[in-house]
């Protein structure tokens, strides 16, 4: 099998969002090349007065979140009146759809978060369709150790690892997207089959990958599209995120928590927010 060429390297910032947690932000809502994901999140700080603002209710449409804790808690809210929450190692899936408007407050759990909010696109035919919501516990997320000492969990598609076949527990992910934790220790080199054509990308959250070129810290990797393969060798002892997904190909119109194909469908959902009409 081909093994897939790194094309682009995106650096991750410092910024803030919802009542001033302090995250790590990967915008890419211009980056076509990262179709079909849209935006990755890393929430990460021990110190209570980063994070425990949360994230007061606000509104979204056209796309969907995932949000993976490695410590911490949330709590979950919406206008439909879903409550949920997740705790260490556990995830939650939302799907805007034509809308909804929620929160996401933190617990303390651990002393501590750390965690993802990943965006991915909706195609135009899903983005108004009814919103949804689920809560998967770690106890629901596979983890396979790998034979030179690491481990992969498994949070969403169908993977071969190490000659297993295993899935993941979220499987109504927008394009099909799949998701996965890996930890490598240095030296050690995983190779992950993958469908030609697919999207794929990793976020390096810890240590380093050996790709050959000066990384920036923290930084997001995007593969080529064509070959069959994903190999991954660490540098030094190694965290990060696998994702990949079918591209939409579809235009991107962006504005806050909305995201659609057209300007003209970016003030339709303020007006219907402002109308009261939202999620309708």
């Amino acid at each position: 099998m081909t093994q897939r060429s790194l094309e682009n390297i995106i650096r991750s910032y410092p910024s803030s969002d919802g009542d001033g947690v302090k995250i790590r932000r990967l915008a890419l809502f211009n980056q076509r090349d990262a179709d079909p994901f849209l935006m990755l999140d890393e929430l990460v700080s021990d110190d209570e007065a980063d994070y425990m603002g949360g994230f007061p209710p606000h509104p979204h449409r056209g796309m969907e979140t995932l949000t993976y804790l490695r410590k911490g808690a949330l709590i979950h809210k919406d206008h439909m009146g879903n409550r949920g929450e997740i705790r260490s190692g556990g995830a939650q899936w939302m799907s805007a759809g034509r809308g909804i408007i929620h929160s996401e407050m933190p617990e303390l759990d651990q002393g501590g978060l750390h965690g993802f909010q990943l965006w991915i696109n909706l195609p135009a035919k899903d983005k108004m369709s009814a919103p949804d919501y689920r809560d998967v516990p770690q106890s629901e997320i596979p983890v396979v150790a790998l034979n030179t000492g690491g481990e992969v969990r498994v949070l969403a598609g169908d993977w071969q690892i190490e000659g297993q076949q295993v899935t993941g527990p979220l499987d109504k992910l927008a394009a099909n997207a799949s998701y996965l934790d890996v930890s490598l220790t240095e030296g050690e080199t995983l190779t992950l089959p993958v469908t030609s054509g697919k999207r794929a990308i990793a976020y390096v959250y810890k240590g380093q990958l050996a790709t050959g070129q000066s990384l920036p810290e923290k930084p997001l990797l995007i593969y080529s599209t064509q070959g069959e393969e994903l190999v991954f060798k660490a540098e030094s002892d190694a965290n990060f995120l696998v994702l990949t997904g079918d591209p939409i190909l579809e235009p991107v119109a962006h504005y806050g928590p909305f995201v659609m194909n057209t300007h003209e469908e970016i003030e339709q959902a303020i007006k219907d927010y402002n109308s009261g009409q939202f999620g309708r």
